[in-house]
């Protein structure tokens, strides 16, 4: 479901995945994301953004309230360089938009337009530390809201409605979810319907990133396309079995790009 509908120009139409399990990466360039979402803080609604990846790519397939939450996102994202590869190979070229890149430019539009942000996610330690960086990196911020849920957290359980609610008192207009993949998308597509003047960013580990809780790869890694194999030097028995799932559907999505190209 697209609730915001005609994203205008900038857009795209990019289908990932299999057939039954496709989602679209339908915002290709960041100047169409951020106009779109001025425009929502403008009219004080909401909207859902995630940030599509190989890893949720292989998710997909295997988790039907992943494949729904995803579906009722406004705006999707390319997050990660196979994504942005696989646009060009279509002939459907998109930018590449890291949810950890969004977050200082999208807190600057919010100092600007005095919408107050929420954190929810990771830890409390964590989510006290990319407070002080958003401060000081954008004066005139204010953070209105912020939770770190308790281990186990159950996006579609009890306590995921107690924070909507404290959102939508909060005043918050947007709330970045640090919770990982599916909780934070599942987490946001509830969001949307229960808090509906809030808008929801999926962004990761950016919040960890921006307190030093986790160390981001170094700029040439990443202007070089290798910051999976940083992550993987820095986690392996969880980032290896990862990346080679998402090298085994590499294949594949290259013939259904080659298909829409």
């Amino acid at each position: 479901m697209q609730l915001i509908g005609n994203i205008a120009p900038g857009s795209g139409q990019m289908k990932f995945g299999s057939i039954p399990h496709a989602v679209e990466v339908n915002v290709a360039t960041r100047a169409a994301l951020f106009r779109t979402i001025a425009s929502q803080f403008d009219k004080r609604t909401g909207f859902a953004l995630a940030t599509l990846n190989l890893d949720h790519l292989t998710k997909l397939p295997n988790d039907p309230a992943f494949l729904a939450a995803y579906r009722a996102h406004d705006l999707v994202v390319a997050d990660g360089r196979p994504i942005v590869w696989l646009s060009k190979l279509a002939g459907q070229p998109v930018e590449l938009m890291p949810g950890s890149d969004l977050i200082l430019p999208l807190c600057a539009l919010c100092a600007e337009k005095s919408v107050p942000v929420a954190l929810v996610g990771s830890s409390d330690a964590a989510l006290a530390g990319a407070a002080d960086a958003l401060r000081a990196h954008s004066p005139g911020l204010r953070i209105s809201y912020v939770h770190a849920p308790r281990y186990g957290f159950d996006p579609q359980g009890a306590e995921a409605d107690k924070i909507f609610r404290d959102l939508a008192q909060s005043g918050a207009g947007l709330c970045f979810v640090a919770l990982g993949a599916p909780k934070q998308e599942v987490f946001a597509a509830r969001g949307r319907r229960q808090a509906p003047q809030v808008g929801f960013a999926s962004i990761g580990a950016g919040l960890d990133f921006l307190s030093g809780h986790q160390v981001r790869a170094p700029r040439i890694m990443r202007m070089l396309a290798l910051e999976w194999l940083w992550r993987a030097l820095q986690s392996p028995l969880r980032m290896i079995p990862r990346y080679a799932r998402c090298f085994a559907i590499l294949p594949g999505l290259v013939m259904q790009a080659l298909r829409q190209r």
